[in-house]
């Protein structure tokens, strides 16, 4: 019995869809990472790029669980003494529900020469509707 090593020229991507307005951002961004990083794949490879591409809708209806809506709180730091921001979710629900879904995701991918390629495999929408029609056969 022999061991065979996936290669780059045998690897397919596939598209899966993901509802944002159905499930909770948590459940939502462990099934978007486990797509990308390509765990359910027989041929998964961690150093190989092996996942699928996601496309989620319906971010604006993003569903927060508990009193997360007020009290979790994102923060960022300008580089500068007393530079650090923070800003609760209810802010980003308003301005940019996009960035609740895409930092849970890379939060859950490992932190490697990797996590930049496989964030670009997913594509985050605030509508129901998507330029990516064509492609999406799965899920």
């Amino acid at each position: 019995m022999k061991t065979t090593e996936t290669k780059k020229q045998d690897l397919n991507y596939n598209w899966y869809l993901l509802d944002a307005s159905t499930k909770s951002v948590g459940r939502i961004a462990t099934e978007a990472a486990s797509i990308l990083l390509g765990k359910h794949k027989v041929n998964y490879s961690p150093t190989l790029n092996t996942g699928d591409k996601v496309v989620i809708i319906n971010s604006k209806k993003l569903v927060l669980t508990g009193k997360k809506v007020t009290d979790k709180m994102y923060y960022r730091h300008s580089g500068y003494a007393g530079g650090l921001k923070e800003r609760n979710a209810e802010y980003y629900l308003n301005m940019n529900p996009n960035f609740i879904i895409q930092t849970a995701v890379s939060g859950m991918l490992p932190s490697n020469r990797l996590a930049k390629i496989r964030m670009a495999n997913l594509y985050i929408y605030e509508g129901s509707e998507h330029p990516h029609q064509g492609q999406i056969n799965a899920k």
